[in-house]
C-alpha cells in the first residue's frame, strides 16, 4: 500500500522515535521509499499503479499505453505519463522502475482518460486513441499524410490492424483539440 511520510509517522507514533523506526524499516526492506516523502509497503506492487502518486496530476500515456493496448510490438519498461502546465519533463528512477512525465496541452488533458482500480490502487490511464495523440503531439511535425503514415507505421511501428480498430470519431475529436500539425495530418489520414 502506498503511504506518505505523514501517514507512516502517524502509524509509528506508538514508538518513541517514529522517524528512526521508519528509517530502520526502509533499511530492512519492510517498506520501500519510492521518492522523498512517499513509501510503498509491498515490494511486488507493479510500477504503473504508483505513477500517478509519484508526480501529478498525471495519467499513464505515450509508449507505455501504446504497448499495453498492443499498438506497438515493443515491451515498454518505462512508465510514461502525461501532465499539464508543468513546463518541463520529469524523470524518476525508483526501486519500482523508471517513471517519465511530459506535458500535454491543458485543454486536452482530461479528455479520454479512464480511471481504473486494481486492488487497493486507483490509477488513471489514457485510451489508446489518446495515447497515440499524446505521442504524436510530442514529435516533430510532419509535412504531409505520407510522412505521417511513414512515422506511424515505419518509425513508431504502430500495428496497422490495431490502428484500424481505433475509434475514428474519437481520434477526429481529439485532433481538433491539440492544435498542432501532426494532429491535422492524423485527421486527414483518418478521414
Amino acid at each position: 500500500m502506498i503511504k506518505t511520510y505523514a501517514m507512516m509517522i502517524e502509524e509509528l507514533s506508538r514508538y518513541s522515535a517514529p522517524a528512526n523506526k521508519l528509517s530502520r524499516m526502509t533499511k530492512e526492506g519492510s517498506c520501500i521509499q519510492i521518492v522523498k516523502g512517499l513509501y510503498e509497503t509491498d515490494r511486488s506492487t507493479p510500477g504503473y499503479l504508483l505513477a500517478g502518486s509519484i508526480y501529478g496530476p498525471s495519467y499513464l500515456s505515450f509508449d507505455f499505453v501504446l504497448s499495453r493496448y498492443g499498438l506497438i510490438p515493443e515491451a515498454v519498461y518505462i512508465f510514461t505519463s502525461a501532465t499539464f502546465e508543468k513546463k518541463k519533463s520529469k524523470n524518476y528512477t525508483t526501486p519500482f522502475g523508471t517513471f517519465t512525465y511530459r506535458d500535454v496541452p491543458s485543454s486536452v488533458y482530461p479528455c479520454e482518460v479512464r480511471i481504473q482500480s486494481e486492488g487497493d490502487y486507483i490509477y488513471q490511464i489514457a485510451t489508446a486513441e489518446k495515447a497515440l495523440c499524446d505521442k504524436l503531439y510530442t514529435l516533430s511535425p510532419v509535412k504531409n499524410k505520407k510522412e505521417l503514415a511513414s512515422l506511424l507505421f515505419d518509425d513508431l511501428r504502430i500495428d496497422e490492424i490495431e490502428f484500424s480498430k481505433l475509434d475514428k470519431q474519437c481520434l477526429l475529436r481529439l485532433c481538433e483539440l491539440y492544435h498542432c500539425t501532426n494532429m491535422k495530418m492524423l485527421a486527414k489520414l483518418v478521414r
